[in-house]
């Protein structure tokens, strides 16, 4: 069977869906995540948090590992939320799981992820849909994080590179944190790419935020290549001062995040965000620009033309 129920981590109901090439593991224990994304036999492109994982109740905000789902803008104690309790999990097909979470107690806002593999390639579909079941209107922004496991390197677009003289106005917003230090070697800020890497040394956090019209952010762990595509919707207000994709790393991991635009839900109304995963093997992204261009191109041609 593709959709099989299993044991991970110390979750005794998870469900594992499999097309024989990638894997992706649900606890129905909390939620909803994914925790756990890779190739069959192969390490977890997730992070996971062995002293959290298998814990289940309690009033505490765990990040467990995997993936999940949040909405924007962040604010304690509302993003927060403690996803500690039991999903609903539906299986549609061979390949499709939907996780349902009980409506926050808090914000009265439900989330649901639906995840749907393909067949045969590694690459997956993830739709994130909150719900407003309070009596008034919610603004918020549907946001997906992805907990890299530690060691690799997150990789963004810059914007064309176009001199001085032949294009005057500016190209998009890159957002600071607080604590965001540029000055960190953590950073490479280069004409096609910024690039952060996940460093277990280096305790102190970072962030950074961008517009992204290309609709892509991917992250590189040994000769493997993990990469979600959404679509970014110019002229949208996106939150934290026009951002639809974050990056955020301690020395525990490193979060690849999208967001959609801000919304106004009434009562019962839906939002929904799409990321479209992939998964290679055997990259080799060099370390100059020209080197990453090479490898990264082909690829990011061919899951454009899968993403459709």
């Amino acid at each position: 069977m593709a959709v099989e129920k299993v044991a991970y981590g110390g979750w005794t109901n998870c469900y594992r869906v499999s097309n024989g090439v990638v894997e992706a593991i649900a606890t129905a224990d909390v939620g909803p995540r994914i925790i756990r994304f890779g190739f069959v036999g192969g390490e977890n492109e997730f992070a996971e948090f062995p002293d959290q994982i298998g814990k289940v109740g309690g009033d505490e905000w765990r990040i467990y590992g995997g993936h999940r789902l949040w909405h924007a803008p962040e604010a304690k104690p509302r993003t927060y939320y403690p996803d500690n309790e039991p999903v609903e999990v539906q299986v549609h097909d061979d390949f499709t799981l939907e996780l349902i979470q009980p409506t926050e107690k808090w914000t009265g806002v439900q989330k649901r992820i639906v995840l749907k593999m393909h067949p045969t390639e590694p690459q997956v579909t993830v739709t994130h849909i909150l719900t407003n079941h309070n009596l008034w209107a919610i603004e918020l922004a549907p946001w997906a994080l992805s907990a890299m496991a530690k060691g690799g390197k997150a990789i963004l677009p810059q914007p064309p590179f176009i001199p001085h003289e032949e294009k005057l106005l500016p190209a998009r917003p890159i957002v600071q944190w607080h604590y965001t230090d540029m000055t960190d070697p953590r950073w490479t800020f280069g004409k096609r790419f910024i690039i952060l890497r996940q460093d277990p040394n280096r305790p102190n956090p970072q962030k950074l935020g961008i517009a992204n019209p290309d609709g892509w952010a991917a992250y590189s762990n040994g000769d493997r290549l993990f990469l979600k595509r959404y679509k970014h919707i110019d002229g949208a207000t996106y939150p934290d001062f026009g951002c639809s994709t974050e990056v955020f790393t301690n020395a525990d991991m490193l979060e690849l995040e999208t967001l959609g635009p801000l919304t106004t839900l009434q009562p019962g109304e839906s939002v929904e965000h799409v990321e479209v995963w992939f998964l290679f093997r055997g990259v080799v992204l060099g370390e100059t620009e020209d080197e990453m261009t090479a490898a990264l191109e082909p690829i990011l041609k061919q899951t454009a033309q899968l993403q459709g």
